[in-house]
């Protein structure tokens, strides 16, 4: 008897030492500056897409982040309560026969956007050796095998050492400044770099036509997928790593590289120089950069040829045709708050120049603004000139491309040169 209630006692001690060392960091884990992503206990930091609570389908069940299997592509998603830029996130999964699921990350919520995968990259979790046979009406091509950036870059074959449904695998993403791998139990089986000419390629090939913003974001949440099949998570912890000072020339001075058009106005290049004017349409134009800058000190030269409305779009994105969303630096004729910056989003001017400093604009020659915009922090120059400093929570939540703009009217014609720029 005395045997049996030992056995008992050591069996049950084992069991739980192995369950309590789940969901756990060690000294040395928080010294290296890691957190939890969830505690093993409850749904704490954790909530819906676009939403304030979980509301249901993901459970915690015996220690695991667990989905129920009940959503669909339309929903079934969860996000963390905080933001990620650059980081190293480890997690442990497994998934029922045959299933999929995904994490996400750079993931923004707004409120046209309906999924995660509208903006953020994807981490493919998938059963390969069950999915086949239990979805024999879906292809399973390279681009969508376990671990793959999904839709984009496909993992290694000789490097997948993928377990059976049921059984536990090690995943790991390490994003790094645009430098991106995707571990699979102990072997790198995806490595790219965001935002390059490459990059660039594979999502302009078709499948992200409906979704132009998919992949930009330079930070955002982590989001967790329930697409109709059970699947767990554990030990799921990020690093926060160092972002980087990077110089960069937006405007290489031969032709439209890097940036995107929206609108039926004009743009062009003429001796080395951007130029901006007025098309048939007489209406409102954008040049956007493809990529997001967020924090940045950036110097432009202008010369306002013809009426000069203008202006410098900062954290935008065009959610459709000519429609812009984001906050503007404006460039203007004289009188008209040129160094200011309005809101596209409702609120309008947000600040605007003193009168005394509308005589710094020299109309008609060239003019060298300056906009530095940090967190919360914008600040504009004009000729040197500080024109505006101001703090704004909502333009700190923001993120998005450059744009210049051609105002409606027609009429105007903007030249543009030496666009240098430094993510701060």
């Amino acid at each position: 008897m005395k045997k049996v209630c030992l056995y008992f006692f050591v069996t049950t001690f084992l069991l739980s030492a192995c369950q309590t060392n789940h969901n756990q960091l060690t000294d040395a884990e928080k010294a290296a500056g890691w957190e939890l992503l969830f505690d093993g206990k409850t749904l704490d930091g954790w909530r819906d897409y676009n939403g304030t609570e979980v509301t249901g389908i993901w459970v915690v069940e015996n220690g695991m982040l667990a989905a129920l299997g009940q959503g669909a592509d339309e929903y079934g998603y969860i996000v963390t309560d905080k933001q990620y830029e650059n980081f190293e996130l480890v997690f442990d999964w497994k998934i029922s026969h045959g299933g999929n699921s995904g994490v996400f990350y750079h993931v923004v919520e707004r409120p046209r956007v309906s999924v995660p995968y509208a903006t953020g990259p994807e981490y493919q979790v998938l059963d390969d050796i069950g999915f086949p046979s239990k979805h024999p009406e879906f292809e399973l091509t390279e681009l969508y095998r376990v671990g793959a950036d999904y839709a984009m870059h496909p993992p290694y074959p000789d490097k997948v050492k993928l377990k059976p449904s049921g059984q536990w695998n090690n995943s790991k993403i390490v994003f790094d400044n645009g430098h991106v791998e995707h571990w699979l139990n102990g072997e790198k089986i995806v490595e790219f770099e965001a935002w390059s000419d490459d990059w660039f390629d594979r999502k302009n090939s078709g499948k992200w036509d409906d979704y132009p913003e998919y992949g930009l974001a330079r930070k955002g949440v982590f989001s967790l997928q329930d697409h109709g099949d059970r699947v767990w998570y554990r030990n799921m912890k990020v690093r926060e790593l160092p972002r980087k000072t990077k110089e960069e020339t937006l405007f290489n001075g031969r032709d439209l590289h890097g940036w995107e058009v929206y609108g039926a106005e004009l743009w062009y290049v003429e001796d080395g120089m951007l130029v901006c004017e007025s098309g048939p349409d007489k209406g409102y134009g954008y040049l956007a950069t493809r990529k997001y800058y967020n924090d940045f000190d950036l110097t432009v030269d202008f010369k306002q040829d013809a009426n000069g409305n203008s202006g410098v779009f900062f954290r935008s994105y065009i959610p459709r045709g000519v429609q812009i969303s984001g906050w503007q630096c404006e460039v203007a004729p004289p009188n008209r708050s040129t160094g200011g910056i309005y809101e596209s989003n409702g609120r309008g001017w947000l600040i605007k120049p003193p009168a005394e400093k509308e005589s710094v604009l020299k109309m008609g020659e060239w003019n060298t603004m300056r906009i530095v915009v940090k967190g919360d922090k914008v600040t504009t120059y004009l000729n040197g000139i500080e024109m505006i400093d101001i703090e704004d929570e909502t333009i700190g939540k923001g993120q998005g491309r450059i744009a210049l703009q051609i105002h409606d009217g027609g009429g105007i014609k903007v030249s543009w040169k030496n666009l240098k720029l430094i993510e701060l």
